[in-house]
């Protein structure tokens, strides 16, 4: 897949650096608020071994209040300019949900836009359409603020593929084109710590719709649950996941540490083509 200047080819893994330009995410909300600091911490994901950098405005953690577009674009597109002023060569990912703020960073230089209601919006399909630019379509239910009450299913991994279909169709009935299109199938998102275990475990069910993936499994609520270690603490159970993801043929890797999940992942990729079936003699 291209993806601005850059071919993403074969099996990967590929690595997208989390850059959260917002007071309140999750894991290391307000660390990263002024555009310098985001600039610098992009700039040290790159020499980490990012493959692309997601630069996120509006915080998607459990709970989180929605903020007005202008807001989030004042807190994007700064970025996104000094970055691309200052020779930044890796494609730039906007992690938005609103038409209005996927222009503005597409034309201030960022080359996909990564949607965590998988164009749920009709103004931001149109825009990813018009724009032919990649797009990640990730799997939720309802909003931050809703989200954990929505956690109901019968077999999740299942429910999740049926319902990433229904995105995939919309994104192509608004003109998204098919190739241009990654999956996610939302680690943490309306979903109980079962709910992403079983979806880590059973990730090659999602083959099934046809397009890449992308999983984001960094320092997740789910490595709380399973071994009590606060945010700050759960990089070892990160690793862990970003090996089972690879092992499962995942392409893409959202993470905070890039350094740390690409050894885990080089290995991970390693093992898994060791463990290949022998071609015909």
């Amino acid at each position: 897949m291209q993806i601005g200047a850059r071919l993403l080819e074969g099996p990967g893994p590929f690595l997208m650096g989390v850059v959260n330009v917002t007071p309140d995410s999750f894991s290391d909300g307000g660390r990263f608020a002024a555009p310098e600091a985001a600039v610098a911490h992009a700039r040290a994901l790159a020499i980490e071994g990012a493959d692309l950098v997601d630069l996120g405005g509006e915080s998607t953690r459990p709970g989180a209040p929605p903020i007005p577009a202008a807001e989030e674009i004042r807190r994007v597109v700064p970025v996104i300019e000094r970055l691309r002023a200052g020779g930044f060569t890796l494609p730039i990912s906007v992690d938005t949900s609103k038409g209005a703020v996927a222009r503005a960073a597409l034309a201030a230089g960022a080359d996909l836009v990564n949607d965590v209601t998988a164009l749920s919006d009709p103004d931001l399909a149109a825009a990813v359409a018009g724009a032919r630019v990649p797009v990640v379509l990730m799997h939720t239910r309802g909003t931050p603020a809703d989200m954990a009450a929505r956690a109901d299913y019968r077999d999740v991994v299942a429910e999740v593929v049926a319902e990433l279909g229904v995105a995939l169709a919309r994104a192509e009935a608004a003109g998204v084109a098919r190739e241009r299109v990654i999956l996610d199938p939302g680690i943490g998102f309306a979903k109980r710590a079962e709910h992403s275990v079983a979806l880590l475990g059973r990730l090659g069910e999602l083959r099934a719709l046809g397009r890449p993936l992308l999983v984001g499994p960094s320092r997740k609520s789910f490595i709380g649950a399973l071994t009590g270690a606060p945010v700050e603490d759960r990089l070892p159970g990160t690793l862990a996941a970003v090996a089972a993801c690879v092992l499962a043929g995942v392409e893409l890797l959202r993470v905070h540490d890039v350094a740390a999940a690409g050894q885990a992942a080089l290995v991970a990729a390693a093992i898994r083509g060791a463990a290949a079936p022998a071609g015909p003699r």
